[in-house]
């Protein structure tokens, strides 16, 4: 497969997986009597994933995130002169994301974008005012835990065809524990295409959702690859 192929792929899903995820909590968290609340929105990120892993998993993977990326290039399942490509073009697909997403929740009256277009924070922003600290414990360990599912339900020994419904059913279970905490990022795209578009508040925590990301993830990807390694 061609890498502007896998992109084009990467680009699609990362779009779909924002405007799935973050359209979710924006348009149907909390509307009115039907509001699909937390619940709601952990699964609609889970399914994002789930029914991109089986529509462009063939082509590129299905990263749809640069945490994801990083860590399979740390398992030693991803080449390393593809890494900046893919992050480029996942950071573009959520993006154009969250500006669709902003024309469409800007189209009923009283909207506002300082509300945050589900974007991720800490402190004050924190859905629950929960610390940095905690904010940076839980994205490091939140991510972990999705690499290490990742890495191991798309591990060659791993029973087959089953991978992605392991990997969305960790996303979905990873937003009902930490959508309190800092909204969920696990995802420095998904967190990037909404606060571009807040900016403010946004833009100056963004730095958390990078870092501990992409630090969770390569500790499980150095973790699985010593786990999986034949003695």
């Amino acid at each position: 497969m061609t890498l502007t192929k896998k992109l084009a792929a990467e680009f699609i899903g990362t779009f779909w997986l924002v405007l799935g995820g973050c359209g979710s909590a924006v348009l149907a968290a909390a509307f009115p009597e039907v509001g699909i609340g937390l619940v709601g929105v952990s699964f609609a990120f889970g399914l994002t994933v789930l029914t991109m892993a089986y529509a462009i998993g063939h082509i590129s993977g299905c990263h749809l995130n640069p945490a994801v990326s990083i860590g399979l290039w740390a398992g030693g399942r991803f080449d390393a002169k593809e890494l900046i490509p893919y992050i480029v073009t996942q950071v573009i697909g959520a993006t154009v994301a969250a500006g669709v997403l902003y024309m469409i929740a800007s189209g009923k009256a009283g909207f506002e974008l300082s509300s945050g277009l589900a974007s991720n924070g800490y402190g004050e922003h924190s859905p629950g005012g929960y610390s940095l600290t905690a904010g940076l414990i839980t994205e490091i360990v939140m991510t972990f835990g999705f690499l290490i599912v990742i890495l191991g339900a798309t591990d060659k020994l791993a029973p087959a065809g089953f991978a992605g419904i392991a990997i969305g059913l960790a996303l979905t279970l990873i937003h009902l524990i930490s959508i309190p905490v800092t909204n969920t990022s696990v995802n420095p795209a998904r967190s990037t295409g909404p606060a571009l578009f807040v900016g403010d508040w946004a833009l100056s925590q963004l730095w958390l959702f990078w870092v501990a990301p992409i630090i969770g993830a390569l500790i499980a990807g150095f973790v699985y690859r010593w786990l999986s390694a034949k003695d």
